[in-house]
């Protein structure tokens, strides 16, 4: 299927930092990447660039075939996008911030009337839908912000950690939601749930310092770890390939070297 979020040599400086380096991949149609990588490691960053939130230090990114710097409102009319800590205006009702949203898109009458049911049935908010946003609990906002994101039927969705704060039963009915948007979507979604990634996604990237260290699917992913590694496969490769685990050979020389003894304290 065609590529609906392109991206080439992303980089971003904040200062003497470099935050992303050089990052470049595609989502297709149909695919739901898991966006994977240690904290500071350059998703959120690599993301907000996608979306138009930040401007890139180099490279480009494109979004159903639309620049997002040359075209900017043409690439967002495409995206949905659920950012870490999605904001919205707690004294407003779910109800009235989604009619908010909708009106903002182009959306009116009858036909944001019937989104509005039709994506608050999809993420179970009907039971809060008269309740002030700031009275909500966690789980409950995280779900106003997945409502908002999808609410224009959006081609290609980006969301950031969209299962945070939500209690097993949520977890699992976002991503029966996930798998079933990603056959028509293109999805880019950050995690550091190496569960949601198997759950839920037909692909994964993992970054580290900036750069891609892994691109494939998450049974590649898997396999990379030795025979020796028989629990927690995923985690020791991520770990890996992060910088945060030693090879099987290191961590055997380094339990078998002899204890100094005498030395400073």
């Amino acid at each position: 299927m065609s590529a609906m979020i392109e991206i080439r040599g992303l980089v971003k400086h904040f200062g003497p930092i470099k935050a992303v380096d050089g990052v470049t991949f595609d989502v297709a149609q149909g695919e739901v990447l898991g966006f994977l990588g240690p904290n500071g490691a350059g998703k959120s960053t690599t993301m907000k660039m996608v979306t138009g939130f930040l401007t890139p230090t180099a490279g480009t990114a494109r979004v159903a075939g639309h620049d997002v710097l040359e075209e900017p409102v043409a690439a967002k009319r495409a995206i949905g996008y659920l950012p870490e800590g999605a904001p919205a205006y707690p004294d407003m009702t779910p109800r009235s911030f989604l009619r908010f949203i909708g009106e903002v898109r182009g959306i009116g009458g009858q036909a944001l009337e019937q989104r509005i049911a039709e994506v608050m049935r999809q993420v179970q908010l009907e039971g809060r839908m008269h309740q002030p946003i700031e009275t909500l609990s966690k789980g409950f906002k995280r779900r106003v912000g997945l409502a908002a994101a999808i609410l224009h039927d959006p081609q290609v969705l980006i969301m950031d950690e969209p299962t945070d704060g939500l209690d097993p039963n949520q977890k699992h009915e976002v991503r029966t939601l996930i798998r079933e948007m990603g056959r028509s979507k293109a999805i880019l979604l950050s995690t550091h749930i190496l569960e949601e990634v198997e759950a839920v996604c037909t692909r994964a990237i993992i970054i580290t310092n900036g750069r891609v260290v892994f691109d494939g699917k998450p049974d590649e992913l898997e396999r990379q770890a030795p025979p020796s590694v028989t629990k927690n496969r995923m985690d020791w490769v991520f770990r890996k390939l992060t910088g945060a685990e030693r090879s099987p050979e290191a961590e055997h020389r380094a339990l078998s070297a002899p204890t100094a003894v005498g030395g400073p304290s």
